[in-house]
């Protein structure tokens, strides 16, 4: 049987980021992808233009009807917008013991907000237990604790274990954001933390590669790997997507990465 994986969050309709990155990282990685769209964005690589919430009857109806017929493996969780859907996968997930991987998406790439304010609190309370792994950026980890963002490793480390008193078995701490040569990443476990490196590149293609990341990591969950294991696979995955980005030629601001390097190229 083919691995199958679940993502949760808001559909791109320029196709770099949420459900439509994820369902491509899920394909090039070999695993069957379904889907629940929490949300539908009019955007492209320059930016958000509208954002139109589904309901949360709708929500739960979609979440309900790929669980009881699928074999999930793995669910990664993105865009949710506001308190009400939030609310609405929390009550979805509540009886699943499926391994989940939460991407709090807040910020899209061109700067435009993707979660409000009055949510942040209910994504804390009621999310955030049920993760797997948490996967913030620096600016969404600063956000969901309040506080400024890290500048350091040590900071990063620090941040990470404050984001696993809040509920989630784990924490990556995604180091995009940062500055110097190397982009560094650090899983945070209970007993171990895992650092894991790659050369900081000189490029604006990098729309979705959050959703992407965290994309990756469920499938690769789903397939049956350890987090250590699905992380530093997931990782070498994003980064030969953004090594390969600037091949595409998509839009003219932050186009996506390129999520089947390993399969085609552009020419």
């Amino acid at each position: 049987m083919v691995s199958q994986a679940l993502t949760i969050a808001g559909s791109d309709s320029g196709g770099g980021a949420g459900i439509q990155a994820d369902l491509k990282a899920f394909s090039a990685l070999g695993v069957y992808g379904a889907s629940v769209i929490t949300a539908i964005t009019a955007q492209n690589t320059r930016a958000v233009t509208a954002v139109e919430p589904i309901t949360p009857a709708n929500i739960r109806a979609q979440m309900d009807a790929v669980l009881d017929d699928l074999n999930i493996g793995a669910i990664k969780i993105g865009m949710l917008g506001g308190p009400e859907a939030i609310t609405a996968v929390a009550e979805g997930l509540a009886t699943q013991t499926i391994p989940l991987v939460l991407d709090p998406v807040m910020i899209a790439k061109s700067g435009d907000a993707l979660l409000p304010d009055e949510a942040i609190s209910t994504l804390r309370d009621h999310i955030l237990p049920l993760a797997t792994v948490l996967t913030p950026n620096l600016p969404e980890a600063a956000r969901l604790l309040g506080t400024e963002e890290a500048q350091t490793e040590e900071d990063m480390a620090n941040q990470g274990r404050a984001l696993m008193e809040l509920g989630p078995k784990a924490v990556m701490m995604k180091g995009g954001h940062g500055s110097g040569p190397d982009c560094v990443d650090l899983l945070i476990e209970a007993d171990h933390t895992l650092r894991l490196t790659a050369p900081r590149r000189a490029t604006k293609n990098t729309h979705g590669t959050g959703c992407t990341l965290s994309a990756s990591i469920a499938a690769e969950l789903a397939k049956g790997a350890d987090l250590p294991a699905a992380v530093t696979a997931a990782h070498a995955y994003l980064q030969g997507a953004i090594a390969a980005a600037d091949d595409l030629h998509i839009g003219s601001g932050h186009g996506p990465v390129h999520h089947f390097h390993a399969l085609w190229t552009n020419g």
